[in-house]
């Protein structure tokens, strides 16, 4: 996303993870189901639209205040750059998901099944996600440092929140023993595949895949 004028609010390779924020240290903070991340703004609304129309690098701030009627300077009173919005919009949109299929997760009273549908559920939504397909098909070295440099923000915190269901999955007997964290983290590398492939996949082969996923994870964490 970059500004016509002399002040750049172009997005190439964001510090930070997926969602922008510092990967480095520290665990992601747990989502409930309310998370702020699925609440409205009116610029992320804008910048969304703005993306999904044009893209990151054709995206302006300037559009972007255009589309959510406010001023530009409004806009980089709130959000100082490209950059910064992004990562804003990023976070909204793909937190938001992993809050979805917790909740969903949680009406589940079977603890393993609880982690297996919370996987699924968050692959299922991904893998049809606008944002994420777009950026898949305009910008899709953006997401090459998260796989060979980097865990971003969003894959800590599903990799926390799958360890916390692993956790109870273990302490109910449904699990294995092992250690959640590294379970998780090694669940979350396997499913990456599926996800950076989801503009290559159809209704069906993504449904396949996702089916074949589970299997694969239930055995692993039965193991």
């Amino acid at each position: 996303m970059q500004e016509r004028n002399t002040r750049s609010a172009r997005l190439s390779n964001p510090p930070g993870g997926p969602t922008g924020a510092p990967s480095a240290g520290g665990p992601a903070p747990a989502l409930a189901a309310t998370s702020p991340t699925a609440e409205q703004d009116p610029v992320l609304d804008a910048a969304r639209a703005t993306v999904l129309d044009f893209g990151v690098r054709r995206a302006t701030l300037t559009e972007v205040a255009r589309r959510a009627g406010l001023s530009r300077m409004t806009v980089y009173r709130r959000y100082s750059d490209g950059n910064e919005l992004m990562r804003a919009l990023m976070s909204r949109e793909f937190l938001a998901v992993l809050a979805e299929a917790q909740d969903r997760a949680a009406q589940l009273a079977d603890p393993l099944e609880r982690v297996l549908t919370g996987i699924t559920g968050t692959l299922g939504m991904l893998i049809e996600h606008p944002l994420l397909l777009r950026l898949l098909e305009l910008e899709p070295e953006m997401l090459l440092p998260y796989l060979t440099e980097r865990v971003g923000e969003f894959q800590r915190a599903g990799r926390q929140a799958l360890a916390a269901w692993i956790a109870d999955a273990q302490v109910a007997g449904a699990v294995r023993a092992g250690d959640p964290a590294e379970i998780a983290a090694t669940i979350e590398l396997a499913a990456r595949g599926l996800v950076l492939s989801a503009r290559t996949l159809s209704a069906s082969t993504a449904a396949a895949g996702i089916g074949e996923l589970r299997s694969m994870i239930a055995a692993y964490l039965r193991s």
